[in-house]
């Protein structure tokens, strides 16, 4: 007995033991001396002893729970970096002896190794069941995992504590923040801010080959019609043509450890290339990836939402954990960047590494351009755009997201 209820306990062993005794004392007072009196005791404390007993058997040692996450409306659909989640967490405690209060903890881990505790006390009903809700701060970039959810409590009489565990499935993505990007100079012809290797059209123009048929808008001309379509429909159809193609961009994002002063500035870095993925969608332009991280990945330059979809996934887990020189690490995937491409470094650094790095992306035909990401608490000069400048080399300066839309549309 002393086994199965040590077991069940997790503190106040001298209260355990001292029932024990009682029980014990009881139990010769019985043998020894007989009687009403006697036996009554007895009874009371052998009661209470199978009342502890079949606390620790049932209850809270065999609780279950499922949870269940919610963004901003009723069900998670996407979550952006900032937001907040909604937990609600269903708690079943098996048993018919009744409970005062649960006391519930559960623990949030990030992929990088932080952790948020939330602890809170249910009281559960007459069958057992009791229900906990509370909403996470708000959460950055990352893949977050619910850890095993303990439980504990204590008897009515508040001599034991019983505790126990249970692992409810709660596991979900945070992607990075984003910003709109409405227009692009590097993609404009004459630009100001671009050197002379940029000579691009200024908007995607539609060419003369049809790439299938649309729904009506109202002014189209009549010669972009489709009779036949709209004969076979019976509703109004145009033509849809394909438009001029535009040079790949390849975004490289460096995750050199040593060269970010706060977590804060690889993140912009992280966000910045996020919002380039989405504008380039839009515009239908084939953007590709590639991560200088403590492994480099590459992504070909694709127009499809899906391998934006594998991007944007990507960018969740990185750390910038990165190490050395950037050159060495581009040359290892070198087949994957596609000449006559624009090669855009999104990095802190400055110096002879960057330029480096540059002059590499020109030797191999394509066009650099440099997003330097600045510290948001740091003093902003732009001397380093400057000599970018100097050498025909398209050059932005970013201390904060909402300030892309404006820097790379040429407004500041």
């Amino acid at each position: 007995m002393r086994r199965y209820l040590s077991a069940a306990a997790v503190r106040l062993p001298a209260k355990l033991a001292g029932i024990f005794a009682v029980w014990c004392v009881t139990l010769l007072y019985v043998l020894f001396q007989g009687g009403k009196t006697s036996f009554m005791l007895f009874t009371m404390v052998s009661v209470l002893m199978v009342y502890l007993l079949a606390g620790g058997f049932a209850g809270v040692r065999r609780a279950r729970g499922a949870r269940t996450l919610t963004g901003e409306g009723d069900k998670l659909d996407v979550l952006h970096a900032g937001g907040h989640l909604r937990v609600k967490l269903d708690i079943a405690l098996p048993g018919f002896l009744p409970l005062p209060f649960v006391v519930v903890r559960e623990m949030l881990k990030r992929h990088n190794g932080e952790s948020w505790v939330f602890e809170e006390s249910v009281v559960p009903n007459f069958r057992g069941r009791g229900e906990l809700r509370f909403q996470t701060p708000p959460l950055e970039r990352g893949r977050y995992t619910f850890s095993e959810t303990e439980v504990a409590s204590e008897d009515i009489f508040g001599l034991v504590e019983y505790r126990g565990a249970f692992l409810a499935q709660g596991q979900f993505r945070v992607l990075p923040r984003t910003v709109h990007i409405p227009r692009w100079m590097m993609y404009e012809r004459n630009s100001r801010l671009a050197g002379p290797q940029a000579s691009l059209s200024p908007s995607r123009r539609e060419t003369t080959q049809i790439n299938g048929v649309r729904d009506y808008v109202y002014g189209d001309r009549m010669s972009r019609i489709h009779w036949n379509a709209t004969a076979k429909t019976g509703t109004w159809k145009s033509k849809e043509f394909e438009h001029e193609s535009l040079p790949k961009t390849m975004l490289i994002i460096d995750g050199t450890s040593s060269a970010y002063s706060s977590s804060a500035q690889f993140e912009l870095a992280v966000s910045t290339a996020a919002s380039l993925l989405g504008y380039g969608i839009r515009e239908r332009i084939g953007i590709g990836m590639c991560c200088l991280d403590r492994n480099t990945k590459v992504f070909a330059p694709a127009e499809s939402g899906a391998e934006r979809q594998k991007m944007i996934q990507y960018l969740i887990d990185i750390n910038g954990e990165g190490r050395g020189p950037l050159v060495p690490r581009l040359e290892k995937s070198s087949r994957m960047f596609p000449k006559g491409a624009y090669f855009v470094l999104i990095s802190p650094q400055t110096g002879e590494n960057v330029l480096r790095t540059l002059r590499w992306a020109e030797s191999r035909g394509m066009t650099p351009c440099h997003i330097q990401v600045l510290n948001p608490s740091g003093i902003r000069r732009g001397e380093w755009q400057d000599e970018l400048h100097s050498r025909g080399v398209i050059g932005y300066k970013v201390s904060e997201l909402q300030e892309l839309p404006g820097v790379l549309g040429g407004g500041m």
